[in-house]
């Protein structure tokens, strides 16, 4: 088998698949449900670092710091999602 046919095939699939304007907004949508992920995280987070405050109150600063970094932390991925999606829509 030559593999210039095979390299044609996958260009020619590549081409025809890269063109379709539906594509786009199907990766968009996946996307955008990076927020629902993040938004679970930030919540898991703010929920045990209340637990931790309410069992141990000493280290109440300390856990508010931790939450606090955490929190921004796992909203970036959400946001990262949300430029991946205009992206996919503006290209």
């Amino acid at each position: 088998m030559d593999i210039n046919i095979i390299t044609d095939g996958l260009k020619a699939l590549v081409d025809s698949t890269m063109n379709n304007p539906s594509l786009k907004y199907i990766g968009a949508g996946i996307a955008v449900l990076t927020g629902a992920g993040s938004g679970i995280g930030e919540g898991l987070i703010c929920a045990h670092a209340i637990d931790g405050m309410a069992r141990n109150p000493e280290v109440m600063s300390k856990l508010r710091t931790n939450m606090i970094l955490g929190a921004a932390l796992d909203e970036t991925t959400g946001i990262y999602g949300l430029v991946i999606a205009i992206l996919c829509l503006v290209m």
